[in-house]
């Protein structure tokens, strides 16, 4: 599996974020508040959905801490912070280089996609990982819970020194 290296431009996202770990995850919880209401932003840019997540600079990617906290969004791009739907919040992606790898097949699967990343990939490429947001575009291949699913994943990585 071989990312594709991209430099990212800002963004502007709308949605709705919450702490949570791994060991308490609240995805589900998160996903089920935002998706009946994603139609309320009315100034959208396309369909896609991302799914952020927000470490602590502290946050340790190679001796996993399933009880570890962070925060996990679900938003969607947006054309300006007009206008935010009542319960929404904004969120300004930063940009930055970014490894983007595609992950093929249901989310139970996901686990072993990082796994690659962070345990093979990055420690044998000529990058480093960057303390900016991770994140997931769920576009138009992206079936919830489908082995034919696919999402793109956006690490954020810097040249090593």
């Amino acid at each position: 599996m071989t990312p594709r290296i991209e430099t990212l431009l800002e963004k502007k996202l709308v949605g709705k974020g919450i702490q949570m770990s791994f060991a308490d995850n609240k995805t589900r919880i998160l996903w089920q508040s935002f998706m009946p209401r994603r139609k309320e932003i009315h100034n959208a840019l396309g369909n896609d959905l991302y799914c952020l997540q927000v470490y602590t600079s502290s946050h340790d990617f190679i001796n996993f801490n399933p009880t570890a906290v962070f925060e996990k969004w679900a938003a969607m791009e947006v054309s300006d912070f007009d206008n935010i739907p009542e319960g929404m919040e904004t969120f300004t992606l930063k940009g930055g280089l970014y490894a983007v790898f595609i992950h093929k097949g249901a989310a139970a699967t996901g686990p072993q996609t990082f796994q690659y990343i962070f345990g093979t990939w990055l420690p044998n490429s000529e990058y480093d990982l960057d303390d900016r947001v991770h994140f997931e575009i769920l576009g138009d291949k992206y079936i919830n819970d489908d082995p034919n699913s696919e999402e793109e994943i956006w690490i954020p990585v810097k040249q090593k020194a």
